[in-house]
């Protein structure tokens, strides 16, 4: 999955649950949260102090560690 930073937050989780996980390990709160569908990463990024890159970074890097449970998802 190739995430950029204009893909929403909710696509993100939603296409590939496996990078909710960085989601959670960068602080942000968008796991369940009713603005998902409208906030980008790069906003989430922005009200989060995160840098973008490093969270696309984590974001891939959690897409490839996928398990075989989320792999044909």
């Amino acid at each position: 999955m190739r995430v950029t930073e204009h893909d929403t937050v909710e696509d993100v989780m939603h296409d590939d649950p496996a990078t909710i996980r960085a989601f959670l390990d960068f602080g942000f709160a968008c796991v369940g949260c009713p603005l998902a569908s409208f906030h980008s990463v790069a906003y989430a990024c922005r009200e989060h102090g995160a840098d973008v890159e490093t969270f696309l970074s984590a974001l891939r890097a959690a897409s490839k560690a996928r398990s075989p449970l989320t792999a044909s998802a």
